[in-house]
């Protein structure tokens, strides 16, 4: 969902109204048909609610004839894709109620510190209809019910997929990294990148005049971080898209990219941190468990049993014969080049392979592994940032074959 974000909230309550976008000519057909999607029009009026709406997002008090020109293609974009977003929700049976708009706006407002009336008087202060609000929210909420519904379900995040970008996560940690955010517009062709470049100057210069970048990101950005204002969190230059990293290694210090011209599109980089890499300390808990009589037989049976860290516990305090050990935050380098091995190829949850131990035999179980001093995420952290991504992408993919398969007619104006 758009966000105004509370800086950018609190320059639209002390602004002006907002410079009409339509031109006098425009405003003598104000309810003319700009565009027709699948025989739905989109009025010149509903473009110019939309244009003043993302002006505010930007914090722009009076635009240029060039920025208007900019902003009214975006609008106007935006528009015929909530227009394909609703005919999916009316395809799929699905209903956004008044309620649940209304909760939405009321959820925005408490984000920015406010009340619901307050975000209306915001919005009324600054020449917008809070109708172009509600009427997107109608439909990125229906949009992101359908997407669940049809996708959600179908998304397997798999335990390899987690290891694999953890190790990937944890091998960025010895190279230097970079803090940034991006934000990304979604261009293919030549034509659609100038364009891109164009809306890219313009969000730029709003950027640099102190509009939040998260709120620019949430707006127009198509990379799956928009989401969360387009912060990409701590990278390494191998991470990005080479034309992005060059970029990135090119500038001096902390701060803003010009765009960066990519095969799919254009780029914005905020470029806000650097740091080289840090040495880490990997702790864990264990639970050792071991027979008394040295029986491999007993050993396997009771490792079955038990299943887990706390299972093993449970089993030994019932058997004269099992010994379990609890182990805390040790350094798994201090257990030897045979134990890390053991522990480092065994999940958290499991039992190690079976070792000797001092006349007998034992098992590890590994509860926990923290990597002190990094900052790798939780394994279900990893496992949401996935499923999140691949959610996004499939949505962005299929709001364009949506548009592809979709018959538009756009009118001059």
């Amino acid at each position: 969902m758009m966000k105004f974000g509370i800086a950018a909230l609190a320059l639209a309550a002390s602004a002006p109204a907002l410079t009409p976008v339509a031109t006098a000519q425009e405003a003598q057909t104000i309810e003319g048909i700009v565009a027709i999607v699948n025989d739905e029009p989109i009025s010149y009026s509903d473009v110019r609610e939309r244009a003043s709406l993302l002006l505010l997002t930007l914090g722009v008090q009076n635009p240029n004839q060039q920025q208007v020109q900019q902003i009214t293609a975006q609008a106007l974009d935006e528009l015929i894709d909530e227009k394909l977003q609703l005919q999916e929700a009316t395809e799929y049976e699905v209903e956004v109620s008044d309620e649940d708009i209304a909760s939405a706006v009321s959820d925005m407002a408490r984000q920015s510190g406010m009340d619901r009336d307050g975000l209306i008087n915001v919005l009324l202060s600054a020449g917008v209809n809070p109708s172009s609000l509600q009427a997107q929210m109608r439909s990125e909420i229906a949009w992101r019910r359908i997407m669940g519904g049809l996708y959600g379900s179908r998304i397997r995040i798999s335990e390899n997929q987690v290891d694999e970008q953890l190790a990937q996560l944890k091998a960025s940690l010895d190279k230097t990294q970079y803090r940034i955010a991006e934000i990304f517009l979604y261009a293919p062709s030549d034509e659609e990148k100038e364009q891109a470049i164009a809306g890219a100057n313009t969000i730029l210069e709003q950027l640099r005049e102190g509009a939040p970048f998260e709120v620019a990101a949430q707006r127009f950005s198509s990379a799956p971080t928009a989401a969360a204002g387009g912060d990409m969190g701590w990278v390494s230059t191998e991470d990005l898209d080479p034309a992005v990293a060059e970029a990135l290694s090119a500038m001096p210090s902390e701060g803003l990219s010009d765009p960066i011209r990519v095969e799919d599109g254009v780029y914005i980089i905020a470029y806000q941190g650097k740091r080289e890499p840090t040495e880490t300390v990997a702790l864990v808990d264990l639970v050792r468990l071991s027979v008394e009589n040295g029986s491999e037989e007993d050993l396997i049976t009771a490792t079955s049993a038990a299943g887990s860290c706390e299972g093993a516990e449970t089993i030994a305090e019932n058997d004269p014969n099992l010994r379990a050990s609890r182990l805390e935050d040790l350094r798994l380098s201090d257990l030897g080049p045979e134990g890390r091995s053991l522990v480092e190829s065994t999940p958290v949850g499991e039992a190690t392979d079976i070792f000797a131990m001092s006349g007998t035999i034992a098992v590890m179980y590994v509860c926990n592994i923290d990597e002190t001093g990094s900052t790798l995420p939780s394994r279900e952290e990893v496992e949401d940032r996935l499923f999140a991504r691949q959610l996004s992408m499939i949505s962005q993919r299929s709001l364009r074959n949506l548009r592809r398969e979709a018959t538009i007619i756009q009118r001059g104006s």
